[in-house]
């Protein structure tokens, strides 16, 4: 039998489709913690080598250039957050977290998050549900050993939620996602319709370091933005969140963040933050443990 292509399917289909995944009760509070008009996440995905081993690049050059972002743009990153006493969350491969022993560590033991971020960078929209799942279990396993604590968040790697995905983020008991991008504020995941109780901490390619700074040379992917540039629309991004009281959220990566040009205008964008008041940095956990319960877990 053909497959029915997506003009000549009935409503019940598409609506079935639109409706898997979706965006419930928006879960904005009245207030933040001490009365704060923003909540700024700041996240970095720190996938290091795990992309290029994902895909079978195996050679050198590839490699180095994600061996960068854990020897030079973790290091920068770091001091940056002492800096501004800013916690942040760090969604690591578990394969990143092996390869670079004692990284994982180090984040939890100066007050930031590790969250879930895939088993080697793998993308899960393409796995059986099988491997799906044993990926994700076999990753919470490994954060939960070498960090001491086992996450209670996941970013997938591509993205996006396979039909399996979200009955494995349930299974795994997690709080929250950062995955979608059906708000700029967090809201609550409905499942067909029906209430999950996992917070959505949305994130947007426009909050995101790799839309404008990815390089392969075998393509036509080039930087089109220049760091300035950047620092031009993530300022104007934090500063309508601080005028609606909602949530500025941030993704970054250490290998295309940590370079100087652009730790510079990361370091300025910080200080503009900062310069505002009542604003509450926190980790995405926190975060969403507030929106949840009105309850501020950084205390």
């Amino acid at each position: 039998m053909t497959e029915q292509q997506p003009w000549q399917w009935d409503e019940r289909t598409w609506r079935g489709h639109v409706e898997r995944v979706r965006a419930g009760r928006p879960l904005r509070p009245e207030s933040w913690p001490g009365g704060a008009r923003v909540a700024v996440a700041l996240s970095f995905d720190s996938d290091h080598e795990t992309p290029a081993l994902r895909d079978g690049e195996v050679l050198p050059g590839k490699l180095s250039q994600g061996e960068y972002g854990a020897r030079v743009g973790v290091p920068r990153i770091m001091e940056l957050l002492r800096r501004f006493e800013a916690p942040a969350t760090f969604f690591m491969p578990a394969v990143s977290a092996l390869l670079h022993d004692g990284e994982a560590k180090s984040y939890v033991d100066e007050g930031h998050e590790v969250a879930l971020h895939g088993w080697i960078h793998e993308r899960n929209t393409q796995l059986s549900p099988e491997a799906e799942r044993d990926l994700a279990f076999r990753a919470a396993d490994t954060l939960e050993r070498l960090v001491g604590t086992r996450p209670v968040g996941i970013r997938t790697p591509s993205w996006d939620l396979s039909p399996h995905s979200l009955r494995i983020v349930r299974e795994l008991g997690l709080t929250y996602d950062s995955s979608l991008m059906a708000d700029d504020d967090c809201y609550e995941v409905l499942a067909d319709g029906e209430p999950t109780g996992i917070v959505e901490l949305p994130v947007e390619w426009i909050r995101d370091d790799m839309p404008y700074f990815m390089m392969d040379r075998f393509t036509y992917l080039r930087p089109y933005t220049t760091p300035r540039g950047v620092l031009s629309i993530w300022r104007d991004e934090f500063d309508v969140a601080y005028a609606e009281h909602g949530i500025f959220q941030l993704t970054l990566h250490p290998h295309c963040i940590g370079h100087r040009s652009r730790i510079t205008i990361l370091t300025e964008l910080l200080e503009h933050i900062a310069s505002h008041e009542g604003v509450w940095f926190a980790t995405h956990a926190q975060i969403a443990d507030y929106v949840l319960t009105g309850k501020d877990s950084s205390r």
